[in-house]
């Protein structure tokens, strides 16, 4: 039997008009201008929210907002706070009073890193602490007293639980002997003057030249610039594959803007000026010519090669009794300059004998391929002659000429016998080695 929805019609015709109808009679959703609207969030909706958290608390950090419990907060705080204190009491009484934290003896004081220093030097800065508990040990303060122990670079100080103390030190390395006065020391590369351990003199190690001019009441930056300008002079020497800075005897660094070293040429020595730069260079200029120089100047005493075309040479006073190479005492006039590849202009002594000056002597060196050729010519067209300059400024007026001889004598023989101790002490450790 068919259904009949002639019913059903009017009805869901009914349903559609009461929707559109409530749809009329709702109010506007408002949107914002860019932001997609919420369908809930119109104004009934807000309100009606609004009502529903109205007259209730909301809690809004840790801290109460009653009186009573503000109370109660600060007591429990306070008495947390006081039990801390009482435990952390009772803890540091306990360790402080404890003996098994009692630095009993020197034998609890753990070394490491001393080569040179004995354990007898480290452990005088540790005196007072021995029976001493291992909490009242300052290790700051003591480590600025290691540090001041001229060997020691670096010192680190720890406590090790429950009685022992453990200190690590880093040595200064040395790199020069240092002369001063009638005393042999050595040097870092920062400058710091130190004592010569009992190793020294059969140590392979310490096979470096002996150096002049660092004093103990200069400043730290001027030692440590001397001594800048020293290593980098020995490297420039040793940077051609050769060990040249083994054949040197003393290098003087009184002046910093001079380095002077003495080189052995021909049984004797020589003072050569090496400036600050092109050490290499200068040093095989000077070995290229050192032995006519010395054909022709005998009694050679100092050689300065800090200029770029010319050579000064530098002879003893008149009077002076500086042996030659043969082991005489030339005379003081010096030879004609012979003509050759390497013109030589001689300063003869002019000046009275009661004065004693210097005679310097000017040797013009071999013109460089790529130097221009105006002053070739002027020396192929006048051969070299004789010339006679005023004599050579006075060295240390202030100071007699005897005595600077005697000065000088004194630190080649200081010098010599220095070397001559070392070597025999290598060779009695090689001796001692191949037994």
């Amino acid at each position: 039997m068919p259904e009949d929805t002639s019913r059903e019609k009017p009805r869901a015709r009914r349903s559609a008009d009461v929707r559109r109808a409530a749809a009329d009679t709702l109010p506007a959703r408002r949107e914002r201008p860019g932001v997609p609207g919420d369908p809930y969030a119109d104004d009934d909706t807000r309100e009606y929210l609004r009502s529903r958290t109205r007259g209730k608390r909301i809690r809004r950090g840790l801290i109460p907002q009653s009186k009573y419990g503000r109370i109660a907060a600060g007591v429990g705080l306070a008495a947390f706070l006081a039990s801390v204190a009482g435990a952390a009491y009772f803890v540091s009484r306990f360790v402080h009073r404890d003996p098994q934290f009692t630095i009993a003896s020197s034998s609890a004081i753990e070394l490491q890193g001393n080569q040179h220093l004995s354990r007898s030097q480290l452990l005088s800065v540790f005196g007072e602490d021995v029976d001493r508990n291992i909490f009242d040990v300052p290790l700051a303060e003591r480590k600025e007293e290691l540090e001041q122990i001229p060997w020691v670079e670096h010192a680190t100080v720890m406590r090790l639980l429950p009685n022992h103390l453990r200190i690590s030190v880093v040595e200064r390395t040395p790199i020069a002997f240092v002369r001063q006065g009638g005393t042999i020391g050595m040097a870092d590369a920062s400058g710091v003057l130190l004592d010569i351990p009992p190793d020294a003199p059969g140590n392979p190690n310490y096979s470096f030249p002996v150096v002049t001019g660092l004093k103990p009441d200069d400043t730290p930056e001027s030692r440590s610039q001397r001594m800048h300008l020293y290593a980098a002079f020995l490297k420039d020497l040793d940077s051609g594959g050769k060990k040249i800075s083994a054949e040197l005897s003393e290098v003087d660094l009184s002046d910093p803007e001079d380095v002077k070293a003495l080189l052995p040429s021909n049984n004797s020595e020589t003072m050569v000026h090496f400036g600050t730069e092109q050490f290499l260079a200068r040093y095989n200029r000077f070995q290229e010519h050192i032995t006519e120089w010395r054909q022709q100047y005998p009694r050679l005493s100092s050689v300065d090669m800090r200029y770029e075309r010319q050579v000064v040479l530098q002879m003893p006073p008149r009077d002076s009794t500086v042996p030659t190479p043969d082991g005489k005492t030339p005379a003081d006039t010096a030879p004609a300059a012979k003509s050759g590849a390497i013109p030589t202009v001689v300063a003869r002594a002019a000046a009275p004998v009661r004065e004693k000056p210097s005679q310097v002597a000017t040797v013009s060196l071999p013109k460089p391929p790529h130097a221009e050729p105006r002053a070739a010519a002027v020396h192929e067209t006048r051969p070299a002659v004789a010339h006679v300059e005023p004599h050579a400024r006075p060295v240390a007026q202030a100071k007699h000429p005897d005595t600077k001889r005697a000065d000088v004598a004194k630190r080649v023989e200081a010098i010599k016998a220095w070397m001559a101790q070392r070597q025999a002490a290598r060779d009695a450790a090689r001796a001692h080695a191949a037994q």
